[in-house]
């Protein structure tokens, strides 16, 4: 029972420690993760919100913040111009609630 406990608690801990703070890259060829921003919410891998701060960009939950330089980004991104080149398709949502995975398949990629 001890091991499932402290199994447990890393796993929670694991999930607060990914942190989704991106930097949008110029080149491809940079970018970890290709990103096209889809027309509907309905069409998204992703529903995603941009907070303002960094602290608020806790957990792979949707909640993206923007770093001013690469270096201080976990994930780097590329914003592709067609949907069939993205490994991820999002949605940017109005407020901060309605963030969140619509397929939970491609969640590894901003692990």
């Amino acid at each position: 029972m001890k091991r499932f406990l402290l199994l447990l608690f890393f796993i929670c801990i694991a999930e607060l420690a990914v942190a989704q703070k991106l930097f949008s890259v110029d080149y491809e060829n940079q970018a970890d993760v290709k990103v096209f921003v889809v027309d509907y919410a309905n069409q998204a891998d992703l529903k995603v919100f941009k907070v303002d701060y960094s602290n608020q960009a806790q957990g792979n939950k949707g909640l993206w913040f923007f770093t001013e330089y690469s270096n201080q980004a976990d994930t780097t991104v590329f914003f592709v111009e067609y949907q069939n080149q993205a490994d991820l398709k999002i949605f940017f949502m109005d407020y901060k609630n309605q963030a969140g995975w619509r397929n939970n398949s491609k969640k590894q990629l901003l692990y």
